[in-house]
This record gives structure tokens, C-alpha cells and sequence, in this order.
């Protein structure tokens, strides 16, 4: 059915898309008929950063930027979901078009820019949700607020959030927000990493309840690039790191029609490196910090792959537009059988 679906979809602009798929989503989960779209995987507990996962497959952040659509994706049979990004102040992301597809590479190219309607917005959707399954929420800058200030932003957002998410991601890795990538190396790295653990630890001890902080990083960065930012997560205390964001690279889509769009690309194209920067992540974290896996699954196999070069969980989000709620089913079954596999 999804196949069909999809055929549909793919007639509209991708943007348009995304939102007519979504509504109907809402309308399916409202009319009880989801099952039809997508079967319940059987559980595949696993427990991480100290929360207790019905299965290893999420969705990653990107999707449902403002938690418009929570109930109905939670619904699809994912073990966690992650809403966001949010910034603390709405903003309009860059202009349109800016959501490009290469279905010969199971890939989309993005330039959204953090579109969003504020943390407000997000949060009475987040007070209102009935999904009782694990929320992520994912949290960046506003694209005006300049890098030097940027702690601000992550701390407001933080603070925000923290009541409301089992766990929140800090996103230092779009490529869609001018400068950002630069908060991922050197000093401004280990600044912004004890400013984020600093309000954390000031939640937890204001709230009583401690919530775990990942933090997201890019596919695009060499061997010393990954062993600092592992060292420097050690270093910070935060509960995980959130491997990979979407890359600049266009080398998987050379002389494709959209191969010099600007943003970020997604999907199969970004696997490879994104198992790079994992297996060089657990070469340095081995079991001290878990990796969240996430670029280019778009089948079970890739998802496992994940698995086997250090992830303890991955999120989807291409693969899922590609594949549809099947997928979910499939990822959560290669997994099952990579584990056991390996004890």
C-alpha cells in the first residue's frame, strides 16, 4: 500500500509532500486505521542512557520539527521519537524551494534552515500528545544569534524542554544554518559542552528528574576531527552522541540534476560515512558513551551495520519516506538478529 501511496506523493513538490503525508497521517491515526499502513514490530527492549526502549529504532529529528504530528507517528511502532529541531524563537528557514529528491539515490537534499514555530508551539504540542513512548527533542539556534552567543540559545532551549523530553539532543551539525558546523571543533566545542552539561545539571537539580543531553555531529569530518570530538564528549559528562547529521559531500551524486543544490543530503548516499564516523567515534568511546546511529538506512542491512560498528540505537528518516512504516519492522528484525548473532 505504501508503494502506491508514495507513487502519489512523489507527483507533488517535496515540501508539499511532506506535509499532505503527514496530515494524512494524523487523519489515519484519528480514524484508528494505521494498521493498515504499517504492523506493530514484535518488542526488542533495550535500555540506553538509562532509559528503557520497546525497540532500537527510532525516528530522527527533522520530520516533525514542531511535535504537529506526534501522536500519529508514535503510533507507527517506533521505540523512541525525536521531534525538533526547535529554536527558542520562531523563525521562517530559507526561502522555497529548498527540499530537492533524487530517487535514483534514495537521497533528498535540504536546505530548510530550522523552520519552526518556536519552543512555545512545541511544547503545548508536546503537553497535549497522548504518546506515552520515548520523546526525544531536539534543540538548536536561532540563525541571528551569533555563534559567541549561541550557549544562550542551547541553554533556553534546554531549560525549556527539560520538563517535557526523556531525553534532548543538541544539534551543533546542520549545515543549514551559516556557521554552525563551527561549533563542533576546538574551543568552541569544549565551551559549548560544559555550558550545555552546566544547565543540564542545574535542571536536573531544580526538576529532581535527570534527563539525559546527546549531541548531534556531522558526517564531514577527518579521523583527528572525530577523536577530538569523542575526547571532548568524555570529557563533558553528556549521556551520548547522535551519529550522523546529513553531509555537504556531493561525491554519491555526482551529475545528478540537483548535485549543486545547496543544504544537506540525506539518505543511501551518506551511509558509508556515517558508519565511518561511528566506528571511529566507538574505536574512542567503546561502551563509556553510546552512539545513536542514523545516515542512509534504508533497509534492514543498514541498520545493522550500524549495530555492528558501535551504535546502540539508530533513527530513520530518508529510508522511511523511501520505504514507508515497513521499514521500521525490517530495521527492528535485522537488529534482533545482529544481537543475537553477537551475543
Amino acid at each position: 500500500m505504501y508503494g502506491f501511496l508514495r507513487s502519489l506523493l512523489f507527483r507533488l513538490p517535496p515540501e508539499r509532500a511532506h506535509d499532505l503525508a503527514l496530515n494524512s497521517l494524523d487523519m489515519a491515526y484519528r480514524l484508528g486505521a494505521l494498521k493498515l499502513l504499517a504492523g506493530q514490530p514484535e518488542p526488542c527492549p533495550v535500555r540506553v542512557m538509562g532509559l528503557d526502549f520497546p525497540n532500537p529504532v527510532g525516528l530522527a529529528a527533522g520530520l516533525d520539527k514542531n511535535a504537529d504530528h506526534l501522536d500519529a507517528l508514535g503510533g507507527l511502532g517506533f521505540g523512541f521519537v525525536e521531534v525538533g529541531t526547535v529554536t527558542p524563537r520562531a523563525q521562517p528557514g530559507n526561502p522555497q524551494p529548498r527540499m530537492f529528491r533524487l530517487p535514483e539515490h534514495q537521497a533528498i537534499i535540504n536546505r530548510m534552515g530550522f523552520n519552526n514555530e518556536g519552543l512555545d508551539h512545541l511544547i503545548a504540542n508536546v503537553q497535549q500528545r497522548r504518546f506515552r513512548g520515548i520523546l526525544g527533542i531536539n534543540v538548536g539556534k536561532n540563525k541571528d544569534t551569533p555563534n559567541d552567543e549561541s550557549e544562550r540559545d542551547y541553554r533556553c532551549g534546554i531549560a525549556a524542554v527539560y520538563p517535557h523530553a526523556d531525553y534532548i539532543t543538541v544539534n551543533v551539525s546542520s549545515p543549514n544554518t551559516p556557521g554552525l558546523r563551527d561549533l563542533q571543533f576546538g574551543d568552541s566545542l569544549k565551551a559549548l559542552l560544559a555550558s550545555i552539561k552546566d544547565e543540564q545539571q542545574q535542571c536536573h537539580q531544580r526538576l529532581g528528574r535527570y534527563v539525559p543531553v546527546a549531541v548531534k555531529i556531522a558526517p564531514d569530518m577527518d579521523d583527528e576531527g572525530i577523536r577530538f570530538v569523542a575526547r571532548a564528549l568524555l570529557e563533558s559528562g553528556l549521556d551520548g552522541v547522535i551519529a550522523t547529521n546529513t553531509t555537504i559531500s556531493r561525491e554519491r551524486v555526482r551529475g545528478h540534476q540537483h548535485e549543486h543544490e545547496t543544504g544537506g543530503l540525506s539518505g543511501a548516499p551518506v551511509r558509508e560515512a556515517s558508519v565511518r564516523v561511528i566506528e571511529g567515534l566507538y574505536a574512542e568511546l567503546g561502551e563509556r558513551l553510546p552512539i545513536i546511529g542514523v545516515g542512509g538506512i534504508t533497509d534492514g542491512e543498514s541498520a545493522a551495520e550500524k549495530v555492528r560498528a558501535g551504535a546502540k540505537l539508530v533513527q530513520i528518516y530518508t529510508g522511511f519516506i523511501y520505504r514507508g512504516p515497513g521499514l521500521i519492522t525490517e530495521a527492528v528484525e535485522a537488529i534482533r538478529q545482529e544481537w543475537r548473532r553477537n551475543g
